[in-house]
């Protein structure tokens, strides 16, 4: 079975074609443009392929709903010329395939469950901490919705107290994305966080702000795993500051062996490197091909 993907960022595109088991067989990049042109680099690379359905991971904010006369569109976006496009649409009219949809983050979580360092839960979490901060929810053994789609990294954070920076996200400040995101470290220490690797206070504060958040994660959602990426998290000293942060951010109430005894397996690094996103678009495809 041959099965296409596209994991949809906004300064670029990875498009894949698969099977089922999620072996890659040939992949290919492009530059995220206005949509007209880009759409027409990813429909040229598909169409060299006999795909039997494709899978979008896409930036958002997007609309999931199905009966929505907007599904499948790119909605109120910050990169303006995106807004209002009917990704999933295009695809379908040109490929005649059936299209599966959702987050980018929903779609490296369903890689990580399907495939990875979450292969057989039924829940887990993808949390990508880079330019921007997005959380990919998996419960009960399904990628969660609801009256749009998590926005993880929109969570409300407390202040490190020796914190003076007023947070980078326009809308809240200090939450999870204003944060920690790599912009707000590059806006607080005037670097960007691989010129500061040897500067343990930045990543003592970042700690801090990724531990506290991933302890509101625990309580809200009870995942089984927690998967961590991003270019911020390309700083392996973060992992152990973190575990340790969120179980002292827990402070025991969370009384499971995984939590007090086995941290080092509970928070981890993705089992798929940095495939999870375009294989779980792939996943995404057959699952709609198999609704």
């Amino acid at each position: 079975m041959l099965l296409g993907g596209i994991e949809a960022g906004g300064t670029k595109m990875v498009c894949a074609v698969g099977d089922e088991n999620g072996n890659l067989l040939d992949r290919a990049s492009f530059p995220t443009r206005e949509p007209k042109e880009t759409f027409e680099d990813l429909l040229n690379y598909f169409k060299k392929y006999e795909i039997e359905a494709l899978g979008i991971g896409c930036f958002g904010p997007i609309d999931l709903n199905r009966n929505s006369k907007t599904y499948g569109y790119i909605t109120k976006t910050p990169k303006l010329a995106w807004a209002d496009t009917d990704f999933v649409g295009v695809f379908k009219k040109e490929l005649n395939v059936p299209v599966g949809f959702d987050t980018d983050v929903n779609g490296a979580v369903l890689g990580e469950v399907t495939w990875g360092a979450a292969k057989g839960l039924d829940s887990a979490i993808y949390i990508t901490i880079g330019t921007g901060v997005g959380v990919g929810v998996y419960l009960n053994g399904g990628l969660l919705h609801g009256l749009v789609h998590p926005e993880g990294g929109h969570i409300i954070l407390a202040r490190h107290p020796k914190d003076t920076y007023e947070g980078k996200c326009p809308f809240h400040k200090n939450c999870m994305e204003g944060m920690a995101a790599g912009p707000a470290i590059e806006a607080r220490w005037g670097k960007k966080g691989y010129e500061l690797a040897d500067r343990p206070e930045v990543w003592e504060m970042e700690a801090y702000y990724i531990g506290q958040a991933i302890a509101d994660y625990i309580v809200t959602y009870s995942p089984e795993k927690v998967i961590l990426w991003g270019g911020v998290m390309h700083q392996e000293q973060l992992f152990d500051m973190v575990r340790k942060e969120t179980v002292r951010q827990l402070a025991g109430y969370v009384h499971h062996d995984a939590i007090l005894k086995d941290i080092d397996n509970y928070i981890v690094a993705p089992g798929l490197g940095d495939d999870p996103g375009i294989k779980g678009a792939i996943r995404l495809g057959y699952l709609e091909l198999n609704r």
